[in-house]
């Protein structure tokens, strides 16, 4: 790796959202672009003529008569795509004083939401989801209430939204010029859009790379094309997985079967959008944008980092933890999560205990029921090495949390040294963007290949894959990668250097006006405000 970086392979809201609560309680490809990077650092100009911008009819209007859109936002309905949005909508408004936007979800999200207060206010509208018709558990209105294994279900049942989606953008009056961005899962309303004449968009929360792999092997699924346990990717013989990196959903898949049959889906509508826009920063990640652009034939718009502000809380449990991390060294603790939708399992589970006790650094842990159990549920002991627990205290080198920790500000916290991740795009941008190193477990979807980024950029070394019964982690391994990662030697230091290189392009791309991320959103909002010539 050369150089410091990568070179990548109204109505008040509290009373709405009261009023949601209440509702919650009763309720294929184009020629690519080519593009030479001889550094990252300084990716060529793309020329004006060669933007691909969209400019249906409502939009033009918008343009002639000076009529601000209304853009409509629609999250997947997870908790890690929902706050990426809200921070479009604040990215969208501040450099677009007036634009009216309205959040689009289900009365349960919508009414969990905390907004603060903005004029124009953020307007949110909720549509009617009902999961337990659809074999779900009642009130299971995000991927973090149910079990992995209903995946596939509570996808399915999330295309049920259509209808009431399309009688609201239906009913906004026919000379109000409308743009929907949604998320990825939510592709059909490109359909929705085009019915409106309206401007559609996907918004990819996750980063190009991944979500280009991802879509790849769902496309032409090589794993089953192949005895071999190393192949490449077909689209992109120059990315080469190992059968360990494919998620467990994908493993079995034959074509025919219900999962490839939604992914697909999805694929097919992105490549009907107008746009594609990408958490993740052009410096980062030129060769994955250009793969994104190759699979989806769509220029991809580059506005990462959206991250998320810390929340500001008052709970005891989250002042406690600060004042755990107040009192230990810099870059001492071990930060530990595995994400809002996912686990290890049991075995795995105390095996990881087990290579922190011998590795020997303070760790802070937020644990989640292993894999298999109630999410929801209460945490036993019996799922951790026997004393586990009061050993780490008595010795105050390990807290360990039910639950949620405050993640942006634990990695944001002195102290925290390194973050031990399942490598879901959300935390690996929101460690970077601080300069903290990472140690990976991938577990689903594009994790696998967000922790295959992140090794080859040289600010990650894995631990282990997966949490199926025969993915294996050993305690001499964690243990091993731990102290490589947090010790004073080469290695962790260079990891250290290069994460901190990172953390300043994040910074850099929202600098002024002159960022890439801030160039790109411009650039994205001019070509959908460009009148019809």
């Amino acid at each position: 790796m050369n150089g410091d970086f990568p070179t990548d392979r109204g109505v008040s809201l509290s009373s709405q959202a009261h009023s949601f609560r209440a509702q919650a309680a009763s309720l294929h490809q184009s020629p690519a672009l080519s593009v030479e990077c001889s550094s990252p650092l300084h990716p060529p100009t793309l020329p004006r003529t060669q933007l691909r911008c969209f400019t249906p009819t409502s939009i033009a209007m918008a343009a002639e008569e000076k009529v601000s859109p209304h853009v409509i936002l629609f999250p997947f309905l997870a908790h890690g795509h929902v706050p990426a949005f809200l921070r479009l909508a604040d990215l969208l408004r501040a450099r677009r004083p007036g634009l009216e936007v309205t959040l689009v979800s289900t009365p349960r999200i919508l009414g969990s939401l905390s907004l603060p207060a903005a004029s124009p206010p953020l307007r949110l509208h909720a549509l009617p989801f009902s999961p337990a018709d659809h074999g779900l558990p009642p009130g299971a209105d995000s991927l973090a209430d149910i079990q992995v294994h209903q995946f596939i279900t509570f996808f399915q049942a999330s295309e049920s939204l259509r209808p009431a989606f399309e009688e609201f953008v239906s009913g906004i009056g026919s000379r109000s010029p409308v743009s929907i961005v949604s998320d990825a899962f939510f592709g059909w309303t490109a359909d929705v859009a085009r019915a409106r004449g309206a401007s559609h968009a996907v918004f990819l929360t996750g980063g190009a790379f991944g979500n280009a792999v991802f879509f790849s092997v769902w496309e032409h699924l090589p794993h089953a094309r192949t005895a071999a346990d190393e192949f490449p990717l077909p689209d992109f013989p120059g990315v080469v997985l190992h059968r360990t990196q494919i998620p467990r959903y994908m493993l079995p898949a034959t074509g025919a079967d219900p999962w490839t049959a939604f992914f697909r889906r999805v694929i097919a509508f992105c490549r009907k959008t107008d746009a594609v826009l990408v958490n993740t920063v052009r410096e980062l990640e030129p060769s994955g944008l250009d793969m994104l652009r190759r699979n989806l034939g769509v220029r991809p718009w580059p506005i990462g980092p959206v991250l998320a502000a810390p929340a500001p809380s008052d709970s005891r449990d989250d002042a406690g933890i600060i004042r755990w991390l107040d009192a230990h060294p810099p870059r001492s603790v071990l930060y530990i999560s595995f994400g809002s939708q996912n686990s290890i399992n049991a075995d795995q589970m105390r095996e990881l205990a087990l290579g922190l006790e011998a590795s020997g650094p303070r760790f802070l842990w937020a644990l989640r029921p292993p894999l298999g159990s109630d999410a929801k549920g209460a945490f036993k002991s019996e799922w951790l090495p026997a004393g586990f627990e009061e050993r780490a205290a008595r010795a105050s080198t390990g807290l360990l949390v039910r639950g949620w920790a405050p993640q942006v500000r634990v990695l944001a916290h002195p102290s925290t040294g390194a973050f031990l991740t399942h490598c879901g795009w959300n935390s690996v941008l929101e460690s970077l963007s601080r300069g903290v190193p990472l140690l990976g477990w991938p577990l689903g979807a594009e994790q696998f290949f967000n922790a295959k980024l992140v090794a080859e950029w040289g600010v990650c070394v894995e631990v282990a894959r997966g949490n199926l019964e025969s993915s294996a982690v050993e305690k001499e391994k964690v243990a091993e990668a731990v102290r490589t990662v947090m010790g004073e030697n080469a290695t962790g230091e260079e990891m250290r250097r290069k994460a901190a290189a990172i953390a300043r392009a994040m910074a850099a791309a929202w600098e002024a006006s002159g960022g890439s991320a801030a160039e790109s959103l411009e650039g994205f909002l001019r070509c959908f405000e460009a009148p019809v010539r």
